[in-house]
């Protein structure tokens, strides 16, 4: 075996490995390791946070190792609390099962699906009785489980802890045991789960599994862990003008833990990118663009990657509108060709409207007669600018909305959110994204 590979692995993108000694034991006995992932499927989407564990998985597997994924299919319903600082809601199984879907077709784009093999909870907690779950319950004590800090948080504040999640932790270790893990893969926030898999497999006279903790990578805000939820991610499915646009967004902070956990540049590399930003010895968004591109080609191509380089050149750093713009088909009943105004600033001038037109002048305010009421958030969402509709009407609240080169601005600054809105219009989000609008007659 490579020892420097086997070092590089190991060390690299690498937060701490419990037991390490053990590992390299394991290694040496020749045998093909089952390396153990959970994923419990309460959000559809893996983000770079995610692609950390899920290259360690694919580098260890081209050693020869066997990837086992647990879909989280009982455990998902539950929601992790590793980390929260309150209760979630739970999931239908159905919901879970839709989410898994797109789960697995992303996580085989940087894991071997011909060395993986997937495993789902259900397959051994369906049969469980509830002697199983007393038998099961019985290996531990609260007590136990209130010295991790996210409980123990809650538990002095008096926030309450639901007996479900108190049984994650359990479940998580059982998945080692019925899979036989020699190897859990997780997040520095995981390290309480991945041990107590470790305790019930010795308990349950198995070889206990190593546990390979995985940093918590930023998200682009540079500060919390990168989330979802959060709004800070950047996923490995968002189309590549995305992925570039975000990477080039990140602070100088996060370019060497972007590098080092997500890109196979050589050490050497590495090193010398640390003492260019150390030194400023250079131009930060040269790294950035390397990054990027870096990142685009892994989850695009070669091709993705120079593309979306160039739209980002063109469109925010050279400010100019992109020659390859993508259509959003829009109902000319809902959104007319003629003035378009956000319905909150009609409110509050006051202006007489009927059927969603405006009926009389209201010079003071800018409003004619014959201008169309809509609700600018409802084109954001149906031109595929935002994921929801509570997404669309931030962005309208924080002037990130611009039409054929105006911005819209909030009512609240006492301007006219109007312009004039055609079949052919060009709507912006921020600097990055586009649509030119095409309005088709809806027959209503």
């Amino acid at each position: 075996m490579d020892q420097a590979l086997l070092n590089k692995i190991m060390k690299r993108g690498v937060a701490n490995i419990i037991v390490e000694d053990e590992f390299r034991q394991r290694l040496e006995e020749g045998k093909p390791l089952r390396l153990k992932m959970g994923f419990d499927p309460s959000a559809p989407d893996i983000h770079l946070g995610h692609a950390v564990g899920l290259r360690k998985l694919r580098q260890l597997q081209d050693l020869g190792h066997k990837v086992v994924i647990i879909v989280g299919d009982w455990t998902a319903q539950i929601g992790d609390p590793s980390g929260k600082s309150q209760t979630r809601p739970m999931l239908t199984h159905a919901e879970v099962l839709e989410n898994a879907e797109t789960y697995l077709a992303q996580f085989f784009k940087i894991v071997d699906r011909s060395r993986a093999e997937i495993r789902w909870q259900s397959d051994w907690f369906g049969p469980f009785t509830l002697t199983d779950v007393l038998k099961l319950t019985s290996q531990f004590t609260v007590a136990q489980f209130l010295q991790r800090d996210d409980f123990a948080a809650r538990f002095s504040a008096n926030q309450p802890i639901a007996i479900t999640e108190l049984l994650y932790p359990l479940l998580q270790a059982y998945d080692s045991v019925e899979i036989e893990s020699d190897v859990e893969f997780g997040g520095t926030d995981q390290m309480f789960n991945l041990l107590v898999g470790r305790d019930l497999q010795t308990q349950m006279g198995q070889r206990p599994q190593q546990c390979f903790l995985m940093p918590l990578l930023p998200g682009t805000d540079g500060v919390q862990k990168m989330s979802k939820s959060l709004g800070n991610y950047i996923g490995i499915d968002e189309p590549a003008n995305d992925i570039f646009g975000k990477t080039m967004s990140l602070p100088d902070t996060m370019i060497v833990p972007y590098f080092e956990n997500l890109t196979d540049i050589p050490d050497a590399e590495l090193e010398e990118v640390r003492n260019v930003l150390a030194n400023q010895a250079g131009n930060p968004m040269d790294l950035k663009k390397q990054l990027a591109r870096d990142l685009v080609t892994q989850f695009k191509g070669t091709d993705a990657a120079g593309q979306s380089q160039a739209h980002f050149e063109q469109t925010v750093q050279k400010g100019q509108m992109p020659t390859d713009l993508e259509d959003a088909e829009l109902s000319s009943r809902d959104r007319l060709t003629g003035g378009f105004l956000f319905d909150e600033f009609v409110n509050r001038a006051g202006a007489k409207v009927e059927d969603g037109i405006v009926v009389e002048d209201r010079d003071e305010a800018g409003i004619k007669a014959g201008d169309i009421v809509v609700d600018l958030a409802r084109v954001v969402l149906g031109a595929g600018l935002a994921s929801s509709m509570g997404e669309a009407r931030r962005l309208v609240a924080q002037g990130s909305i611009s039409v054929d080169g105006t911005q819209i601005r909030p009512p609240d600054t006492g301007a006219r959110v109007a312009t004039n809105v055609r079949d052919g219009s060009v709507i912006q989000r921020g600097s990055r994204d586009y649509r030119r609008l095409r309005i088709r007659d809806s027959g209503g």
